[in-house]
């Protein structure tokens, strides 16, 4: 077992599962419209957190959802109180909550801040009124502004969320988007391709026909609108989805792609210690159930073997626009790249995919566009 395993986590996510409303697209772990889950919710993440020996300092704190500022402001101070019993932030620690620009408030806002929260993750999605009535989100462009003029009284790191390739969204709406992102000067920008996922009412609207999935052709210029107009503007595009301003980049979600330890806590929250992932239930309720009856909340567990590890390193690694680089490789799995899987990127490489870099390998712009086949090509 390497010294990352065996040393302590320094980032923690927290699953705040409530919302107003599921969108159509949504598969995450939520509850809508149940509320009154919330107070058992913060019993069971008391104890759960309990679980966890001493107050361990940590580098990035991360709360998501569900949408976590959906709750009261007492319960939201109670939530963050609950985690910083347990927890110490180090200096300089990235503290990220999720945030949706409908019924964001003066008074959350003061409360993110006073907490030490440092990071906002704003579920934008869309400025075009039509494409969010598409997707069901319960907001609109005054929203957003409203939320941004209160988070620039306190923030300096405000992170924007994107989705294109919607039905119906032309290559021109998408540009304007973009563009009007950009004018907003957030410091982060993430952009994500909608998904029709099994489960969700999207995919039994599009298998009844009401939706239609955007065209490949139209959704890998999208996709590469967003790099070249992002680039563009000063933003660093360090990860298939995510671009920054310098200095911005999320640390958090940088952990999980450098294959390092975290904690978890939550209805379907996962964590990696000492080479183990394990993922809690994802049904709310039975992790509130499971949890205060003082059963295991566990839902799956997964510890994978060494080369397994390894061939997962470099899956998720390529999405760093970094790439791979093979001594800092071996140094973390054990294992050479180039002897454990030197067929497959030369494969990949003369598909055009992947490219060598000073010290490693690394997706192509045209690789990009294949990052899902490219990775499974190495599990």
């Amino acid at each position: 077992m390497n010294m990352t395993e065996m040393s302590r986590p320094r980032a923690a996510y927290v699953h705040v599962p409530f919302c107003a409303h599921r969108c159509g697209y949504c598969d995450f772990t939520l509850v809508a419209g149940q509320e009154q889950l919330a107070e058992p919710y913060l019993q069971a993440l008391q104890l759960e957190l309990q679980q966890i020996e001493g107050r361990p300092e940590l580098d990035t704190l991360f709360f998501g959802g569900g949408t976590p500022t959906h709750l009261p402001p007492d319960q939201l101070r109670r939530l963050f109180d609950l985690v910083l019993d347990h927890f110490q932030l180090a200096g300089g620690c990235e503290f990220s909550v999720e945030a949706n620009p409908a019924g964001f408030t003066a008074e959350k806002m003061n409360l993110l801040a006073d907490a030490g929260v440092n990071r906002i993750s704003l579920g934008i999605q869309s400025f075009d009124s039509s494409v969010l009535g598409l997707l069901e989100r319960d907001h609109r462009r005054k929203d957003i502004e409203t939320s941004l003029s209160l988070l620039r009284q306190r923030f300096d790191n405000v992170a924007f969320d994107l989705i294109f390739a919607v039905p119906g969204q032309s290559l021109e709406l998408w540009f304007a988007t973009l563009g009007q992102a950009i004018e907003y000067a957030p410091q982060h920008v993430s952009t994500y391709g909608l998904t029709f996922e099994k489960g969700t009412a999207f995919w039994s609207r599009r298998e009844r026909g009401e939706l239609q999935s955007a065209a490949g052709d139209l959704e890998r210029e999208m996709y590469l609108a967003a790099i070249d107009q992002l680039s563009s503007a000063g933003f660093e595009h360090y990860e298939i989805s995510n671009f920054a301003r310098p200095g911005y980049r999320c640390r958090h979600n940088e952990v999980y792609w450098t294959g390092g330890s975290y904690y978890g806590f939550g209805p379907g929250a996962a964590r990696y210690l000492n080479g183990r992932r394990t993922t809690n239930h994802r049904s709310v309720t039975t992790w509130i159930k499971r949890t205060l009856a003082g059963e295991s909340a566990v839902g799956e567990t997964e510890r994978l073997a060494p080369e397994d590890r390894a061939r997962e390193s470099i899956a998720i690694g390529l999405r760093r626009r970094e790439g791979i680089e093979f001594a800092t490789f071996q140094q973390f799995t054990g294992f050479d790249l180039p002897e454990l899987a030197g067929e497959t990127v030369k494969r990949m490489t003369e598909r055009g995919w992947i490219e060598p870099t000073a010290g490693g390998i690394r997706l192509t712009r045209e690789g990009l566009l294949f990052a899902d086949t490219v990775a499974g090509e190495f599990l």
